[in-house]
């Protein structure tokens, strides 16, 4: 038996008639799926996507991203309904930071100012002294008094280049992103031997032997438009593939060469399998039934508010 599956297009024009029924908003993240990034009202990395979340005026916010992300927005705006198409769609680096044992750390150092990585749980925030992204933590941290330490997690890799671009030593949780960590040393030399007219642009996620060969190191609005504005024709990019779409958009007759991860696999580049779990089709039913809903406690939210805010009026 043949079971009717509606194209591409029929799915965003669906969208887009419940998107106005019901007064929606669509925001995804930079490594979603071509066709979610067409139809989505506004497209970004983690801390664009906060500030936007955070100005909405629609009932319903529908986050085509992660868990942590749809997260922020219903910290954000507690009142409004905040949809994931599906709740299954976690991140490693926040899974690799557990609220109790990060208390525990926290409880033996009281006297740190605690500084998260956005992509980790409400509970972790709420945890925290500040927020920040890979967009503005070289700010946050400098924002913070000499005399003080600090605990930076979960993310090991951002934490070491912080500690190089600040001078500030800090107290780093051992966690990490499993798709920054994929990219191979060995085959991006081998890569870039191959292409020599092309520039390395890394994430600051990424491990720091990546981070060594790349011209440019920021986050995914940061290389989108480094690219744009470079004199440069070619490039690899090293963060998840995803951004090569919005990317290849802005710069259509530039070249744009996904670095290569350790593992061979249908791509040879490193993509994140928990953005990917978002479809269309798993959009277009979230919005349609108005679930899965993130619910989180009015306590949790109020702790984890107070270093989101923190970082955002910073990031004016």
């Amino acid at each position: 038996m043949n079971v009717f599956k509606p194209n591409t297009a029929e799915l965003q024009e669906k969208i887009n008639m419940l998107r106005k029924k019901k007064n929606a908003v669509i925001l995804a993240h930079y490594y979603q799926e071509p066709e979610i990034q067409q139809i989505a009202d506004f497209v970004g990395d983690s801390l664009e996507l906060a500030k936007k979340a955070a100005q909405t005026e629609a009932d319903i916010i529908v986050f085509a991203g992660v868990h942590f992300m749809a997260e922020t927005a219903k910290i954000l705006n507690p009142s409004r309904k905040v949809l994931l198409p599906d709740l299954q769609a976690g991140c490693s680096l926040a899974d690799s930071c557990p609220p109790d044992t990060f208390g525990e750390l926290k409880a033996k150092y009281p006297d740190h100012v605690v500084v998260t990585y956005i992509n980790c749980s409400a509970e972790i925030k709420a945890l925290s002294d500040i927020v920040c992204t890979s967009s503005n933590a070289e700010k946050v941290i400098n924002s913070i008094p000499k005399e003080k330490e600090i605990i930076f997690a979960p993310d090991k890799n951002l934490g070491k280049y912080l500690i190089e671009k600040t001078g500030r030593e800090m107290l780093l949780w051992d966690g990490a992103c499993i798709v920054h960590e994929a990219f191979s040393l060995d085959k991006l030399i081998a890569l870039h031997k191959e292409n020599p007219q092309a520039e390395i642009i890394a994430h600051p996620e990424s491990e720091t032997h990546i981070l060594k060969t790349a011209s440019y190191i920021g986050s995914t609005s940061g290389m989108l438009n480094y690219v744009k504005e470079s004199p440069k024709n070619s490039f690899i990019v090293a963060t998840e593939a995803g951004i090569l779409y919005e990317m290849q958009k802005d710069v259509p007759q530039k070249e744009l060469i996904p670095a290569p991860a350790k593992e061979d696999n249908s791509c040879a580049c490193s993509e994140c399998a928990f953005m990917k779990m978002n479809t269309l089709e798993k959009l277009y039913k979230c919005l349609k039934n108005e679930t899965p809903e993130i619910l989180l406690e009015e306590d949790l939210m109020e702790k984890a508010h107070k270093p989101i805010k923190r970082m955002m009026e910073l990031s004016q």
